[in-house]
């Protein structure tokens, strides 16, 4: 690899550069990510994903994944399968390196043994709120269990005991022997395993104890022989943790490094209470376009680029901070701008009547498909004597500055001709229901031979050909930029009564008519929109992803001011 191919560097990069001159780990850069099959991965999770993966690409190095499936009572098989498919969705490739916790349950349940015999960890039967207590607090020290000094051979007989279901959850934990008076409270002899009476999806029912996250992580970093062991900064306080199992049972040592995590706004990240959306009903599924889920950004027409380089964009740092969702969104428009092909839609149809049009006359404009791609080609739509414009695009009594259609006002449609509204049909009750208007046929394709300009061009549809379909106008789930920054308030009153707004019927192009799910289009002069799943052959629904309008460089230009 050349300078020019490293990508740009970052504290956790120097260090990884630091070790390779060095030669700690022999020039070797071998990653993990370690998701627990809990839940559904998020954006947070993601940015996690391209670091973990994407360091070990830059450095030539592997990068496993790794279920940490310790807590059989939250894990499911369908966490799995998703999360598999979202990091290969990313474009992420772990070879034959697909590992579980569980896949070393016997030799950590050894690990744990040896240091039994070695009087580094004991058995405690302490209750849970008696051990809360004898914890400290972070002004108070600790002090020692009453059990902490048995002999290694009575420890080893209860941990056993543990193992073969001879006491109930809660009743004994194992516990390293560390310090009950460090001021890392992490160290105050903290449990190793705990009984939990759960059937476990691969193991079965073969264990009554599992071990602790803070157990079984850095022994599993060891076994596949990970180098660099990057985790988010909550954890920094388990390092010490971390180092001193690895040291004590006298095993390969990885490096443990640590970065903030992303917090964004308008976005709940917590996975607990992501589980509660969708469990209470408050969105469809973990899939819905308005969960912050690498599932639901995909269903809502985000591509795997615009997330890795969102992920690359907002970086890595060593303190918390918060990232703007206009962000997130900057970069799915910016990705879906060069490869969305682009197509004429209505979705607040107004019929508009050109009367001096041929009757059975059909013409077929021929339109750009992508203006930002040479190779995208272009297409033909047709044209007729009804059409749909948006409602919006025309006012009868418009203000000084409204450019598009108004009665005796001339406009271009795209690819289409000039035309001037003649005419306007209401409805008993005063309501705009139809325009009549004639055209000129000298300005066919949108340009006049005389040079005269309009300032108005507006998208439309053919009525006699358009699709009819759905349209689902996603916004922000939550109404605040921090829904959970109050502790003292429910994060649910925040939800965003309008985060969902459906428009059936809209008109577009038949173009799309074969378009599948996951299918990307820009709806000229609106928004870009995905095709959802619910689609069916005979009616198509549209997710939209992102709006034309950028609102991150507005922010960016107020910081800077």
């Amino acid at each position: 690899m050349t300078d020019n191919d490293k990508p740009k560097s970052n504290f956790i990069r120097d260090i990884i550069d630091e070790h390779n001159k060095s030669g700690r780990f022999e020039g070797r850069v071998h990653t993990r990510f370690p998701p627990e099959p809990n839940g559904y991965l998020h954006i947070g999770h993601a940015a996690s994903i391209c670091l973990n993966f994407g360091i070990a690409e830059a450095y030539g190095g592997l990068c496993n994944l790794r279920f940490d499936d310790t807590n059989p009572a939250k894990e499911e098989q369908e966490y799995i399968d998703a999360i598999t498919h979202d990091v290969k969705w990313l474009g992420y490739d772990w070879g034959d390196r697909l590992y579980f916790a569980s896949d070393y349950f016997d030799e950590l349940y050894e690990m744990a043994q040896q240091l039994i015999r070695e009087g580094k960890a004991y058995v405690d039967e302490l209750s849970p709120e008696e051990m809360r207590e004898y914890r400290g607090t972070l002004t108070k020290p600790g002090k020692d269990s009453p059990y902490r000094n048995r002999s290694a051979e009575e420890n080893l007989e209860l941990f056993e005991k543990m193992k073969n279901g001879g006491f109930k959850a809660g009743e004994a934990v194992l516990r390293a022997k560390i310090d009950m008076s460090s001021g890392n409270m992490n160290m105050r002899d903290p449990a190793m395993y705990r009984i939990l009476d759960a059937h476990h999806p691969r193991t079965g029912d073969k264990w009554k104890i599992y071990p602790m996250y803070d157990f079984a992580h850095g022994q599993s970093d060891s076994i596949e022989g990970i180098t660099h062991s990057i985790c988010t900064l909550e954890y920094a306080d388990h390092r010490p943790l971390y180092d001193w199992y690895l040291h004590n049972i006298e095993i390969f040592h990885p490096q443990q490094i640590e970065f903030a995590r992303i917090n964004v706004t308008y976005t709940i990240l917590s996975k607990r209470k992501l589980i509660q959306l969708v469990q209470e009903g408050h969105v469809t599924g973990w899939d819905d376009p308005r969960m912050p889920t690498i599932a639901g950004l995909r269903r809502r027409g985000y591509t795997p680029d615009s997330i890795r380089n969102f992920a690359d964009g907002v970086g890595v740092s060593k303190s918390n901070g918060v990232v703007e969702i206009q962000q997130l969104e900057y970069y799915a428009r910016q990705n879906l701008n060069t490869t969305s092909n682009r197509v004429m839609a209505v979705l607040n149809p107004l019929k508009l009547v050109i009367e001096n049009y041929p009757d059975d006359l059909v013409e077929h404009m021929e339109a750009v498909n992508n203006p930002e791609d040479e190779l995208a080609g272009k297409r033909t739509v047709p044209f007729s004597k009804t059409l749909y414009i948006e409602h919006d695009d025309f006012m009868e009594d418009p203000p000084k500055k409204f450019y598009r259609l108004a009665p005796g006002r001339e406009v271009r449609l795209r690819y289409g001709y000039y035309v001037t509204c003649t005419d306007v049909i209401k409805d008993d009750e005063g309501n705009i229901t139809e325009l009549r208007c004639s055209y000129d046929p000298e300005t066919k394709g949108g340009y006049a031979p005389d040079g005269r300009r309009v300032k108005a061009t507006l998208h439309w549809v053919s009525a006699d050909h358009a699709i009819q379909a759905e349209a689902r106008l996603y916004n922000h789930l939550f109404t605040a930029e921090f829904p959970d920054k109050d502790a003292d308030k429910d994060f649910l009153e925040f939800l965003n009564p309008d985060s969902l707004l459906v428009l059936d019927p809209i008109y577009v192009e038949p173009s799309v008519q074969n378009a599948k799910a996951g299918d990307r289009f820009q709806f000229e002069r609106l928004a870009y929109f995905a095709v959802d799943p619910d689609s069916t052959p005979e009616k198509l629904v549209f997710n939209r992803t992102v709006t034309l309008r950028d609102q991150w460089k507005k922010i960016q230009k107020k910081k800077k001011k």
